[in-house]
């Protein structure tokens, strides 16, 4: 029997997820230049028109396809994607077949879980973008969007959250390393909402899509600095209130548990922004704007796949340390000489591998720090592992292979000019009172404007 209140509760927390990638645009747009604003956030919400479409085709079928009707599974690394294509086998004979994915007499429509899933994916191909803002050809990245979220996305999240080799199942990795306690791993994998699924599979492919593209014209030499903070301010805000639905959310239900996980979320967040700052203020001598809504993402990145195991003591531990790091790992592409344009691997990556081993030190019940012995930790460092190294070297072939056709990079000229004007045929800014928008001005003549402003002194 459905279980309503856990159903109003997904609706809610999957709103709010999808929220996260419009927030997202407005966090990224806002740290581009002025001339690559509306591309900057044009890849976040092509990602959320292609996904959106493709989840629905193949999507969930190959990553979660085989927890209902006998669907199959290849080898642990995908379900089959024809299963549930179109998802219309979700239907039911009252509008919508139930689930309980946890086995705990939680039914929800399937539906809702789908379309939960389906936010994941939106939010984790539009995260990539960040690493090759201001150069790439549009279409390149929407074709890339659909081959990246089929080859690497939906496999990942089958294998740690579908039941696939990186999760807890019988025919797991965990099961092979420590044994099988009544059908499942004796050590389960820690991953409650997506540092694996998410922000390493995220981090690593904009690693791999920075190496390939290239740098920006003028990297390492001229300032490229946000353009506008208010509006990364904005995006952090509204990135961290749709996390609530991300982290809580992934309980699938409003209960303890949830209740836990959104305190953790909170006070890991708020530890971050302070771990963030203080790196600042001793290496700069400034604690900035950009530094506070940095650390924001840095620490909800490490929460992510820990919020349901720590108490909330172990979150402001893991959030202040998440902020520290992602502050000192920013720097690195200087260093290393690759244009990770705005600090995917900084903060996603690192934070991201952070959360997900420090899950398996800070566990209340199996961490290392509170007497569970080794092997969680030895599992979540062995899980990250993995999660990196088959996101990178798979975006790396499909991003050589889109190089070799379609081609990556706009032309300089376009760059200089600027790729809102090169690709989309518009700015971001009314300049002098005209905006470019397809060949057409959005203001009125000057003699009209000017009545109209006096008619309003």
């Amino acid at each position: 029997m459905i279980n309503e209140a856990a159903t109003a509760f997904m609706l809610i927390a999957s709103s709010m997820v999808l929220l996260m990638t419009p927030g997202l645009a407005l966090f990224y747009g806002g740290m581009t230049r002025s001339k690559s604003v509306l591309n900057m956030m044009m890849m976040s919400f092509g990602a959320m028109a292609v996904v959106g479409i493709v989840y629905v085709l193949w999507g969930y079928s190959m990553s979660f396809g085989n927890l209902q009707d006998g669907g199959s599974d290849i080898a642990g690394i995908f379900a089959n994607p024809f299963h549930l294509f179109g998802l219309s086998q979700l239907a039911g004979e009252d509008g919508a077949r139930l689930i309980d994915p946890f086995g705990v007499g939680v039914f929800i429509p399937e539906y809702i879980y789908a379309g939960f899933q389906l936010t994941f994916a939106v939010i984790t191909v539009a995260l990539i973008s960040g690493a090759i803002a201001d150069r790439v050809k549009f279409g390149t990245w929407i074709t890339f969007a659909v081959i990246w979220v089929t080859i690497v996305y939906f496999p990942i999240a089958h294998m740690v959250w579908g039941g696939g080799l990186l999760s807890g199942a019988e025919g797991g990795l965990s099961a092979k390393l420590f044994g099988v306690t009544d059908g499942v791993a004796s050590v389960l994998p820690i991953d409650f909402a997506g540092g694996t699924v998410v922000h390493i599979n995220a981090g690593a492919a904009g690693l791999a899509l920075a190496l390939v593209v290239g740098k920006r014209l003028g990297f390492g030499k001229v300032a490229m600095r946000p353009h506008n903070l208010p509006l990364v301010m904005i995006g952090a805000g509204l990135l961290w209130f749709g996390w609530f639905g991300f982290n809580a959310g992934s309980e699938l239900a409003a209960d303890g548990l949830a209740s836990a996980v959104w305190l953790n979320t909170t006070v890991a967040t708020c530890a971050a922004a302070i771990g963030w700052l203080v790196v600042e203020k001793i290496r700069d001598g400034h604690a900035t704007s950009l530094g506070a809504a940095s650390g924001v993402v840095a620490g909800l990145v490490a929460i992510t796949p820990a919020c349901g195991a720590l108490s909330p003591v172990g979150s402001i531990i893991l959030g202040v340390v998440a902020g520290g790091l992602s502050a000192l790992a920013v720097g690195l592409k200087y260093k290393l000489g690759y244009d990770d344009s705005l600090d995917v691997v900084g903060v996603h990556l690192v934070a991201g591998l952070w959360g997900t081993v420090g899950a398996g030190l800070l566990a209340t019940s199996t961490g290392l720090f509170y007497g569970g012995g080794w092997q969680q930790t030895v599992l979540q460092v062995l899980v990250a592992a993995i999660s990196l190294v088959l996101s990178f070297v798979l975006t790396y072939a499909i991003a050589l292979g889109l190089k070799a056709t379609l081609g990556w990079r706009i032309t300089e000229d376009e760059e200089s000019e600027g790729i809102d004007q090169a690709v989309h045929a518009e700015s971001g800014y009314e300049i002098g009172g005209f905006a470019a928008s397809g060949g057409r001005t959005t203001s009125r003549p000057a003699v009209q404007a000017s009545k109209v402003e006096g008619a309003n002194a």
